[in-house]
């Protein structure tokens, strides 16, 4: 009789489970810091124009947006299918664009009020009329730092 028995199974050991709950919860914090949730919901049709000389802008935070379209269908009976605007989670009248821009410069630290930009974000549908008595109204308000959002492709695109 030998004093050493020899081990004939010599399979591979199970695979270690006791660092999979930290795994888990690092990969959940990381998602909850970088997802970034969504500031407004669209109350109109937003379907943006194609443009072929597209600048990224570097800081959206320094960004006020100003939709404008037809209601989407959900709104149409309530508010029609005239084209309108909305800043913020609310539609309304142009004469509001003064107060909405003036309320953003206040929520804004000083030195960074020099640095807004107004982001017109219009539905390729909309008539620019209404386009035009939006910048008139960021005339008065001294808004003068005007992007329009558009989709990057051949401009030939919007006559379809």
């Amino acid at each position: 009789m030998s004093k050493f028995k020899k081990n004939k199974g010599g399979g591979t050991p199970g695979i270690s489970t006791a660092s999979l709950p930290d795994i888990v919860f690092m990969l959940l914090f990381f998602f909850m810091v970088v997802t970034v949730m969504r500031d407004t919901s669209l109350k109109v049709k937003n379907i943006l124009p194609f443009a072929d000389q597209v600048e990224k802008l570097e800081k959206k935070d320094l960004v006020m947006y100003i939709y404008a379209g037809k209601p989407s269908p959900r709104y149409q009976d309530q508010y029609g299918t005239e084209a309108r605007v909305q800043l913020n989670d609310n539609y309304a009248k142009i004469s509001d664009i003064q107060q909405f821009i003036y309320q953003e410069r206040q929520s804004k630290r000083e030195e960074l009020v020099k640095y807004l930009i107004t982001a017109l974000k219009v539905d390729k549908e909309t008539n620019m009329g209404l386009v035009s008595d939006i910048k008139q109204e960021l005339r008065k308000a001294e808004a003068l730092k005007i992007n329009y959002t558009t989709k990057q492709g051949d401009a030939s695109l919007n006559l379809e």
